[in-house]
C-alpha cells in the first residue's frame, strides 16, 4: 500500500491560509498523490510542532507569520537564500529527518512581476519599503535581476541599513545602486520617484496609512502589495489613485508555492491556471 506524503504550513494565524488550496490544485493538475493541511503553532512551541509533525511523517513545510526566523534556525541546511535573508518559508523534510530550508518568497515575487505582470525589472528603479522579513525574504532576488537602483526605507532606519549592509556584497556583484534612505528624504526631496514600489511593511495588516508620499509614483510605476485580498484594497487604491498600475500579492503567493512545489515534488505546477483560478474563487467568495 502507498502512503500519501503530509505537506502543512505552519503559522499563527493560520486559518486565513489559501495554501491548502493552492497546493491540492497543483497535485490535481500535476498528478501528485499528497496531503496538504493547515497547521496552527503555538507562539512560543515552533521547534517542538514541527518535530510531532515530523514524528507523524510530515514531508515538508510552508512557513509564514511569524516563524521565518525560527524555521531558518531549525534546519540542519539551508539554501544561500536563507543564508543572506536570516528567515526560511519552505523546510524539505527528508525520510530520516534531515530538514533543508529555502526560501521562495523572492523568487515568487520576481516571477510575478516580471512573468505574470510583465514588466522588467532590469535596469529599473526600485522602492521596497519595510526592512523586516518580508523584504530581507525578496531582496536579494530582485538584486539578482539588476536593478540600476534599489532604495530601502524603513519606519526604523538602522533596520533598513542592516539589510542593505548585509546585501552590499550581492549588490555589489551585479553592480546594482543599494542604498537606505529615511522616510523624510522620500517627503522633502521630489525627485525620488520609482519605477517599481513593493510594500513589504505591516502597513497593510495594520490598516495604517500607506508608508511612502505619493511624489515616489509616476505614471507608469507599478506598486506592489505583498498582501492580497481586503488588507491589500488601501494600498491599490492608493496607488490607483495617482496614476500608478496597482499589484496585489495574490501571484507572490501562488508563485512561491509553485517554487516550494518544485522542491518537495520535483515537479514544476501550472501557476498561472492556478492563479486565474484563484482570482476566480476570491471574486466569487467576495460577491457572495
Amino acid at each position: 500500500m502507498t502512503t500519501t506524503d503530509v505537506y502543512c504550513v505552519v503559522g499563527h494565524p493560520v486559518a486565513h491560509s489559501r495554501s491548502p488550496w493552492i497546493h491540492t490544485r497543483f497535485a490535481q493538475l500535476t498528478g501528485q498523490a499528497l496531503r496538504y493541511e493547515r497547521r496552527l503553532a503555538p507562539l512560543e512551541g515552533f521547534a517542538a510542532d514541527l518535530q510531532a509533525f515530523i514524528q507523524a511523517g510530515g514531508r515538508g513545510c510552508n512557513i509564514t507569520v511569524p516563524f521565518k526566523l525560527d524555521a531558518a534556525q531549525a534546519a540542519h541546511s539551508h539554501s544561500p537564500r536563507v543564508a543572506l535573508a536570516g528567515a526560511a518559508n519552505t523546510l524539505v523534510i527528508a525520510a530520516d529527518g534531515h530538514i533543508h530550508a529555502d526560501n521562495t518568497d523572492g523568487l515568487g515575487l520576481v516571477a510575478d512581476i516580471t512573468r505574470n505582470a510583465g514588466i522588467p525589472i532590469t535596469g529599473r528603479d526600485v522602492l521596497l519599503l519595510g526592512a523586516g522579513g518580508a523584504a530581507a525574504g525578496v531582496l536579494g532576488p530582485l538584486l539578482e535581476q539588476k536593478p540600476r537602483r534599489l532604495v530601502v526605507v524603513n519606519r526604523t532606519h538602522a533596520k533598513a541599513q542592516t539589510l542593505v549592509q548585509q546585501h552590499a556584497a550581492i549588490a555589489t556583484l551585479h553592480k546594482v545602486e543599494l542604498v537606505a534612505l529615511e522616510r523624510q528624504v522620500l517627503e522633502t526631496d521630489l525627485t525620488q520617484n520609482f519605477d517599481i514600489i513593493i510594500n513589504a511593511t505591516a502597513s497593510s495588516l495594520a490598516g495604517d496609512d500607506v508608508p511612502a508620499p505619493a511624489s515616489v509614483l509616476h505614471a507608469r510605476s507599478l506598486a506592489y502589495d505583498m498582501m492580497y485580498g481586503p488588507a491589500a484594497q488601501n494600498f491599490l487604491n492608493w496607488a490607483s489613485s495617482h496614476g500608478a498600475l496597482a499589484r496585489d500579492g495574490l501571484g507572490m503567493l501562488v508563485e512561491q508555492a509553485a517554487e516550494s512545489f518544485a522542491l518537495w515534488r520535483g515537479v514544476r505546477p501550472p501557476s498561472a491556471q492556478v492563479l486565474d483560478e484563484l482570482r476566480n474563487v476570491l471574486a466569487r467568495e467576495a460577491a457572495a
